[in-house]
């Protein structure tokens, strides 16, 4: 949990880890930014795969790359079945919980068949910190935009709302993304919200967002709000730089 007993959240656009070609993965600074929010000198971590159907591959692929981090690392599958006997005590045990991208709204329908709804508020404000990438990181807030049911991008809005706004994720790769979460908070489909390009992570604490953080100088964060005229309005927020291993 984190030290100072505040509940974070780090959500990330992309770019938790990177292509190493010769190990696979690796933690970008993002992720060594997560886990120094916990204030642990070698913090508990669970990652959740369950956007992506808890894959082998997958879970092996994170392990790996979390490895290289000081930290003590688990993970919970649901796939078959929870791979733990108290997924709330598991849960509720950690310093810092990472979610996978993938779809979201098959993640969201399966945390609230098996209550991790309520687990992860529970967690959240136990202080344990929260963070995820692409679907792990829209998935605290109200909405967003989603691939979840095809490649042209829908609105969903059924978030876990734990943060009251919309939420951009990879803003600068995909050209659906800016023009579908304009129209969608401009016509009142989704709340205001905050949007991050690829290698940009936003940090909330409670539900206050406090900056932006990114380790590519010309990545940005923003501001996205009605305009009154059906559209919405954009403001750039400048990223703090992270310093690269």
């Amino acid at each position: 949990m984190s030290t100072d007993g505040q509940p974070h959240i780090l959500a990330i656009g992309g770019g938790s880890f990177v292509p190493d070609d010769r190990y696979g993965l690796a933690p970008s600074p993002l992720m060594r930014y997560a886990l120094d929010l916990t204030g642990q000198d070698r913090p508990r971590v669970c990652f959740l795969t369950t956007a992506v159907g808890d894959g082998a591959d997958y879970i092996a692929r994170f392990y790996d790359g979390f490895s290289r981090l000081d930290a003590e690392v688990s993970h919970l599958a649901l796939f078959p079945m929870p791979n733990v006997a108290d997924v709330r005590a598991h849960l509720l045990g950690q310093d810092l919980i990472y979610v996978s991208g993938g779809s979201v709204a098959n993640l969201l329908a399966l945390w609230r068949l098996h209550g991790l709804d309520e687990v992860m508020r529970e967690a959240w404000r136990e202080g344990v910190v929260l963070s995820g990438q692409s679907a792990g990181a829209l998935c605290w807030h109200v909405g967003g935009n989603t691939d979840s049911f095809g490649p042209e991008l829908r609105p969903l809005d059924d978030g876990l709302a734990f943060l009251p706004y919309s939420c951009g994720v990879h803003y600068d790769s995909d050209p659906q993304r800016r023009t579908l979460l304009h129209a969608s908070v401009g016509q009142g489909v989704l709340p205001a919200g905050y949007a991050a390009d690829e290698s940009v992570a936003l940090h909330y604490v409670g539900t206050e967002f406090v900056q932006a953080v990114s380790y590519r100088p010309q990545a940005g964060a923003y501001r996205v709000e009605p305009d009154g005229a059906g559209s919405a309005k954009e403001f750039r927020i400048e990223p703090r730089l992270l310093t690269t291993p």
